[in-house]
């Protein structure tokens, strides 16, 4: 019976190699070599999340310390949701990323970066065990290795809004005002070359 146990345990684990892995992300040094695999390295505070639609979540953070890359002083970064190694982002939460853009204005999150969490409660930072370092020593890492950059000011243009899409209002102002367009086009086109 022991026996017909074990073969029924290890067949399922065979069927279902998924349901045993667990979230293995590669060791890393703390380094110039290590910063340089990234594009925009800063520590910040999380003001709004967007959960995730469809396959990815956004979270906007604050700037406190630019460390390398450009920025606003409001930065999102996108993150899958439904990946393994997979975090919590919640509004106030300080983190310090490393990341690489996605676009000019945002970041795409990877989870297997250095990106880590700031934890209140020293034993409850598993990154510690993880990096060899805490939080504190890498901040102080990247001040004295990378330095602090300045945020870039955003200025807000009347070309922010280009390509939003009309409103209903509109849309029919514009279509009212192309079918006139074409109406008068035919209309001087049959009177001239006739």
């Amino acid at each position: 019976m022991k026996c017909n146990f074990i073969l029924v345990f290890n067949f399922l684990l065979f069927l279902f190699p998924l349901a045993a892995d667990a979230c293995q992300c590669p060791s890393t040094q703390l380094n110039i070599e290590e910063c340089n695999k990234y594009e925009i390295i800063f520590k910040g505070k999380i003001l709004r999340v967007v959960d995730c639609d469809h396959k990815f979540g956004e979270a906007i953070f604050d700037i406190e310390e630019l460390y390398k890359g450009n920025s606003t002083q409001e930065f999102k970064v996108l993150f899958e949701c439904n990946v393994e190694c997979a975090q919590k982002f919640a509004v106030g939460d300080e983190w310090i990323i490393y990341s690489r853009y996605k676009q000019i204005d945002n970041a795409k999150m990877d989870w297997c970066s250095r990106s880590r969490k700031f934890f209140k409660v020293e034993q409850q930072d598993f990154y510690t065990v993880n990096y060899g370092n805490d939080y504190y020593d890498e901040v102080k890492f990247l001040q004295e290795n990378l330095g602090l950059h300045r945020v870039i000011t955003e200025h807000k243009s009347q070309m922010d809004h280009r390509n939003t899409k009309p409103n209903t209002k509109q849309m029919i102002i514009i279509l009212l005002s192309s079918l006139a367009a074409i109406i008068l086009f035919y209309y001087l086109f049959n009177k001239l070359f006739r």
